[in-house]
């Protein structure tokens, strides 16, 4: 993704015209009226990656042109991420720059921040890093009041932790979410808050059981916990299977069950066609599946898992790509009727959007 011109002045327009593209490339559905969440106009990222580039004596970050890895673009001020990353990222360099010990062969510096104030920082180097490594990072740790990783070849060094633990308000009650360096969390934290606020709304009245596909750690998964009897998700990354059970505990949630499979496993469990020795004592033929909640990857969901949700009476849709999302819903609209239709703002100042989508069986 290009580095955006962050530019508040302008985002009410650029969010109308997100909005009239959505209306047009969406008017051969049958669409109420589209619900708008709104991002921060400045310091929404809660995630960056930015690779560092050497010239001479200077130190700086780079982004790079979609397409183009010659085509760099110096960083020297990034109004996009968290005020947490920004009050820091610059500073770092320059604690970082005369340092040969951290210097030689830093090639790029990764952030993870929370709302709550914490952050975690990951250092890549192209050579092997040790104990003298560590001696000279160290007092950065403790004047920033940061974690550190450090990651070379076949090598990654924790200074302490290497995750962080946020804290989002979501209705009036505190959720808090272990995310783990290098797996995947929402980057704008605010806009996720809306985005679980909508789907709770959504699903208020459906009842039964809720079956969730790829859960991640948890992050739609727990909050939706209070409009259902049951939750059976299913996972397939073991550090996102990890990181969702110890939320679970965190928050005292009893009524979650996280299986680490692929969603076609457990369908297919579901239906009676397989048998698995991780879902025994879970006792899902009691369940009554109601409602399915899919959060796929810019692909969309193919035609094996199109066939699958279709068979629950609502569905929950949360999209990265409007234009995989039209054609699932080509098929989804011959048996669902939608109900309800979100855009949330994930990425201002790009093209980028996400949507949600509540359809209901005809």
């Amino acid at each position: 993704m290009p580095l955006p011109k962050v530019e508040p002045a302008q985002y009410e327009s650029q969010l109308a015209a997100k909005r009239e593209r959505i209306s047009r490339d969406f008017a051969e559905f049958e669409l109420p009226e589209i619900d708008l969440y709104r991002s921060p106009t400045s310091h929404y990222r809660m995630r960056a990656e930015f690779r560092v580039w050497h010239e001479g004596d200077d130190l700086y970050y780079v982004m790079f042109e979609p397409g183009d890895k010659h085509a760099k673009i110096r960083i020297d001020e990034c109004p996009m991420v968290s005020e947490r990353i920004h009050n820091v990222m610059f500073e770092l360099l320059d604690a970082i720059r005369p340092d040969p010990k951290l210097r030689f062969k830093l090639f790029q510096i990764d952030f993870l921040s929370t709302l709550s104030g914490e952050l975690l920082v990951s250092l890549l180097y192209h050579r092997a890093i040790g104990d003298e490594w560590i001696e000279a990072v160290r007092p950065l740790r403790e004047r920033f009041g940061i974690d550190i990783i450090g990651r070379s070849r076949k090598n990654k060094i924790v200074l302490d932790n290497d995750f962080v633990i946020e804290k989002l308000d979501i209705d009036g009650r505190e959720y808090s979410y272990k995310q783990t360096e290098n797996s995947f969390t929402q980057p704008n934290a605010e806009v996720c808050r809306q985005m679980i606020h909508w789907a709770l709304d959504a699903s208020r009245d459906a009842g039964g059981d809720l079956v969730e596909f790829y859960c991640g750690n948890g992050n739609f998964t727990l909050p939706l916990a209070q409009n259902f009897r049951r939750v059976v998700a299913t996972e397939i990354s073991k550090e996102s299977v990890r990181s969702a059970r110890f939320n679970i505990e965190q928050n005292g949630i009893d009524n979650i069950d996280v299986l680490r499979m692929p969603s076609e496993d457990l369908s297919l469990v579901l239906k009676g066609k397989k048998e698995t020795r991780k879902v025994q004592g879970l006792a899902l033929e009691e369940c009554d599946f109601t409602t399915v909640l899919v959060d796929p990857p810019r692909a969309g969901l193919d035609d094996e898992t199109v066939s699958q949700v279709v068979e629950y009476q609502h569905i929950l849709y949360i999209s990265c790509n409007p234009e995989t999302l039209k054609e699932n819903l080509r098929d989804i609209t011959r048996t669902h009727r939608i109900e309800r239709f979100a855009i949330f703002d994930q990425f201002p100042y790009t093209d980028h959007l996400e949507c949600g989508v509540y359809l209901t069986r005809r």
